[in-house]
């Protein structure tokens, strides 16, 4: 791999496809993902840590296998004796493109409202570090400033099979305009200090 493959992450990438970009459009779609990501679930421990219905899970998980996000595990045997199915994450989802004006944004935007959940069943506890910024940039500016932490994240899911005996951690990098009138000035609040004292998805 060349040094300008490793740090331009779009080379990295390739478009989300339509069916693609349908089954991430669902918050819960993305929350079973991410569960599947840390472990192999079958429906029903999916059900359960979720708190909806396994029938509601099932038609979920058929959307992320047909989109090649989920897919089954080996048959194991459960405690009860009986075999069941578990799946698990592809890995792939995280090596798309999926420009937001391409997204469903009429009920919200998918990530952002399963990452507001995640956070919240958590709770502040669970919060390792954070910063909060406001800064005048220009398009340019931001498709820069997205491409160079996108690539230093890139590098710690490249190698984050080496960490599987860590806690797991979840965060997002999300950059938004400010409200039309709102007052702008530098970095607000802490950076890169700890903010909890337990592990964060």
């Amino acid at each position: 791999m060349t040094d300008d493959r490793r740090s331009d992450p779009d080379a990295k990438r390739r478009p989300a496809t339509p069916q693609e970009l349908k089954a991430l459009s669902h918050p819960l779609r993305v929350r079973i993902l991410r569960l599947c990501g840390d472990s192999e679930l079958t429906n029903k421990q999916l059900a359960d840590r979720l708190g909806v219905d396994p029938g509601t899970v099932y038609y979920h998980v058929r959307q992320l296998v047909a989109a090649g996000f989920l897919e089954p595990g080996e048959v194991r045997t459960g405690q009860a004796g009986a075999l069941e199915k578990p799946y698990r994450s592809t890995g792939i989802s995280w090596w798309l493109s999926a420009p937001l004006e391409q997204s469903d944004l009429s009920h919200g935007l998918a990530p952002v409202d399963a990452f507001q959940q995640e956070l919240a069943e958590a709770g502040p506890a669970s919060i390792a570090t954070y910063a909060r910024f406001s800064l005048h940039l220009s398009p340019e500016d931001v498709a820069e400033l997205d491409r160079r932490i996108v690539a230093v994240i890139d590098e710690y899911v490249e190698t984050d099979r080496e960490r599987s005996h860590l806690p797991a951690h979840g965060g997002m990098f999300l950059l938004h305009r400010a409200p039309s009138g709102a007052a702008s000035g530098p970095a607000e609040g802490p950076a890169g200090g700890a903010a909890g004292e337990s592990d964060r998805d």
